[in-house]
């Protein structure tokens, strides 16, 4: 698999994820419509152009599962049970249309499943950066993983 195992990871660890995407506007506006999120700072031009931002922003939640999403193809493709919770979310600025997305992932802490010894959890911290370098969110969330196959041997 693509993806790590939870034996592939150690505290501390950071992973520079090489994949970005540009936002685009269709992005914005589709799912602001699939999640039924009318509010105007995502949709409205005329009254987002009234507000601090002087433009509409990309829905968080989008810029969240973005973030998210630009992991899987080197972390947790193929080798992940499920993600148990997300503990924080942090959108400390915006996004905009035309924006590139980057993320970044830290190891916070590990262990063992207790209940089940083929599995793991992990808590990863997941930065995104705009383009610029400037983070438009945080969130650190906790993943069950699947440990690797021959890591359970009894000669191992």
């Amino acid at each position: 698999m693509a993806g790590k195992y939870y034996d592939d990871l150690a505290v501390g660890q950071r992973i520079v994820h090489s994949l970005g995407r540009t936002i685009t506007e269709m992005d914005n506006v589709l799912f602001s419509a699939l999640t039924m999120n009318t509010q105007p700072l995502h949709l409205n031009e005329d009254f987002a152009a009234r507000t601090p931002f002087g433009q509409r922003i990309v829905n968080g939640l989008f810029t969240l599962a973005l973030a998210v999403g630009l992991t899987v193809s080197d972390l947790t493709e193929g080798t992940i049970v499920a993600n148990l919770g997300y503990e924080s979310v942090n959108h400390p600025h915006p996004v905009f249309h035309g924006d590139t997305l980057y993320v970044e992932t830290e190891v916070l802490e590990m262990r063992p499943s207790r209940s089940q010894p083929d599995r793991g959890i992990v808590k990863l911290k997941h930065i995104g950066r705009n383009q610029h370098g400037t983070v438009v969110v945080e969130v650190v969330r906790t993943v069950l993983f699947l440990r690797r196959p021959d890591a359970l041997s009894p000669s191992s």
